[in-house]
């Protein structure tokens, strides 16, 4: 009887000592699964970025090629620009030589107008050269007024080139450049101005909006025409809302 108890007594241990066993073991399963979940889900998390972080580099790598393709064609604009500039520059030089000459041949021929005859000149002469004075002129003129288009395009391209290399370089404007708002639209943040080429205004250059001496915003002009400029409200500077009428003059002036 004894040992039927015993026996009894000891098989109860063991189921006791099996379960207890069982959980042990039914924790640790769990914590194991628990831990190989989070270690999947990170590697996934882990691979998504990695995913993410390759298209960025694919994006970057393909922006800074076009960034330096533009680049250097800009380079290559200005440097064509500044040869054709140098060519109507030789131009100019040459025309003024001519000029000066045949005035100083018109000059002569003025003052020696009473003893033509012994001079050897006519009044036909003096007027061939007369009329060949002011074609002359007419030539300089034209190329004094190409060499200016030319100097604001070279202008252009450097400030663009400026703008690869350094984009916090701000554009130097007219100290003297003056003007005012003819059109303004806050819906879509814009205004143009009575200011352009012929004025000196220059792309990207930035212009200080006041009203009765209160500065009211900044513009960045965005398109120059001849008479007339295309600018956007910059950001943070937008103090209080740019009017029809408001003056506007360079935040960066040349020195």
């Amino acid at each position: 009887m004894l040992i039927r108890i015993s026996l009894i007594v000891a098989i109860i241990a063991g189921l006791g000592a099996g379960a207890l066993n069982f959980l042990k073991v039914k924790e640790k399963i769990t914590i194991l699964q628990a831990n190989l979940q989070e270690q999947t889900e990170g590697r996934q998390k882990a691979e998504t970025e990695l995913a993410s972080t390759k298209q960025e580099l694919e994006k970057t790598s393909t922006e800074l090629k076009t960034t330096k393709e533009t680049l250097d064609t800009t380079t290559q604009e200005r440097d064509r620009a500044v040869a054709e500039a140098d060519k109507r520059t030789k131009d100019a030089e040459r025309l003024t030589e001519d000029l000066k000459r045949v005035t100083g041949d018109r000059d002569e021929a003025q003052a020696e107008l009473a003893a033509y005859k012994a001079t050897g000149w006519t009044p036909e002469q003096i007027t061939t050269a007369s009329k060949r004075i002011r074609d002359l002129m007419g030539n300089l003129e034209g190329t004094q007024a190409e060499n200016k288009v030319l100097g604001l395009k070279i202008t252009n391209l450097q400030n663009e080139l400026d703008r690869y290399k350094n984009p916090e370089k701000p554009i130097l404007l007219p100290a003297a450049l003056k003007g005012k708002v003819l059109v303004s639209d806050p819906k879509w943040n814009f205004v143009i101005l009575d200011v352009g080429e012929n004025q000196g205004m220059l792309e990207y250059g930035e212009m200080l909006v006041n009203r009765n001496g209160k500065l009211v915003g900044k513009v960045v002009v965005r398109n120059v025409q001849k008479d007339r400029s295309v600018a956007n409200v910059m950001p943070g500077w937008d103090i209080g809302e740019v009017m029809e009428g408001d003056q506007v003059i360079p935040a960066h002036p040349a020195s």
